[in-house]
């Protein structure tokens, strides 16, 4: 078997640990320090993918949506929101990491077919929350992937997302009708309490780490406004 080698370090600010960034022939690997196994392979993307196509569904007939992405990770969220949405779109995506934009940039960017290349792709390098604090009625579909789950397991910052003051800052972000997902490692029965406490709509979905098969992961689709999928 190949090894792995290592291609970078990354940095989490605020004492959050580092990324590493590893290659074993056409498969890379994130993983994230003092914590086993991996945060991301480019094997499965199954989810990822799921969270755009379910968090844009209603989108590709919308001219000139608009889509924010928190976490760029190895780009196939935001690969599979832009092919969500019409020639007209604009998907921001905010990666707080430097260094994970220039790993797409670079190495990583084959994997999801050269995402950050597409004309209607805006970068935001830095927190996610600084887009929704600013910006009121700015989107269609908020996708958050930024981390493990409501819990906030690689940054710390990231529970604001996830409290009910985060909450109501992207339900104000929201475009009426607009849309929050949530990617998730697995279900958490008080973040859909908080969701609703939050005046969303919600419904959850279950679906596969990789297409077919592999382990679970949850989708939360909250909506702006009444209606389901």
């Amino acid at each position: 078997m190949n090894p792995w080698t290592v291609l970078g370090i990354a940095t989490i600010p605020n004492n959050g640990g580092e990324l590493k960034l590893s290659q074993r022939g056409e498969e890379f690997s994130i993983r994230l320090s003092g914590i086993r196994g991996e945060l991301m392979n480019s094997r499965v993307h199954g989810s990822e993918e799921a969270l755009a196509e379910l968090g844009c569904a209603r989108l590709k007939l919308v001219a000139d949506a608009r889509v924010l992405v928190g976490g760029l990770g190895m780009g196939f969220t935001l690969a599979a929101a832009l092919k969500a949405v019409s020639p007209t779109a604009q998907v921001t995506v905010a990666e707080l990491i430097p260094a994970v934009v220039e790993w797409n940039q670079g190495p990583l960017g084959n994997c999801a077919g050269h995402p950050l290349q597409d004309t209607r792709t805006h970068v935001h390098v830095g927190d996610v929350a600084e887009l929704l604090i600013k910006k009121k009625q700015a989107f269609d579909a908020i996708l958050l992937d930024v981390d493990n789950g409501p819990e906030g397991l690689t940054h710390k910052d990231n529970r604001w997302l996830y409290s009910l003051k985060g909450l109501d800052a992207i339900y104000k972000t929201l475009r009426p009708k607009g849309i929050l997902a949530i990617w998730s490692a697995g279900p958490d029965p008080l973040f859909t309490i908080r969701l609703k406490k939050a005046r969303f709509n919600v419904t959850m979905r279950s679906v596969r780490a990789r297409k077919g098969k592999g382990s679970h992961h949850t989708i939360w689709l909250a909506h702006k406004g009444s209606g389901f999928y």
